[in-house]
């Protein structure tokens, strides 16, 4: 099975680097899967999971967002905030939430749309993980 360098960094920590069969990443314009050979690819994050399967099995991260650089040998995330999905808690998820609704809450008309579907998608992933 051919494999591919996957490494998710965010400004607090490396999450991981390990070799992988594919990627699966919530890109800003919609979910995709990169595997190794992919075409070259730079594209921003929504908040979503993130997902690394390979010979270790699945690993499931937690983005906020950030950005996928993915071309053929390797895929680097380098993401404003990540977790592994277990390390999601309640406490986080509200802190997430009240954080998403204010800046909504304050967000000009130029931003509202993008302030609107980041909360939506942010509390949509945090819906799937916690199961609220």
């Amino acid at each position: 099975m051919a494999t591919m360098q996957f490494d998710l960094v965010s400004p607090e920590r490396r999450l991981a680097s390990m070799e992988v069969s594919e990627v699966q990443i919530p890109g800003a314009d919609g979910d995709l899967t990169a595997m190794p050979d992919h075409a070259p690819l730079i594209t921003t994050l929504r908040p979503g999971v993130l997902r690394a399967i390979g010979a270790e099995g699945e690993k499931a991260y937690f983005v906020t967002g950030g950005f996928a650089d993915v071309a053929g040998p390797s895929a680097t995330i380098l993401a404003e905030r990540a977790l592994p999905v277990d390390e999601v808690t309640g406490d986080l998820v509200e802190e997430l939430i009240s954080a998403s609704e204010t800046r909504r809450s304050n967000a000009s008309d130029e931003t509202a749309d993008a302030a609107a579907k980041y909360h939506a998608d942010l509390t949509s992933a945090l819906d799937a993980i916690v199961g609220r």
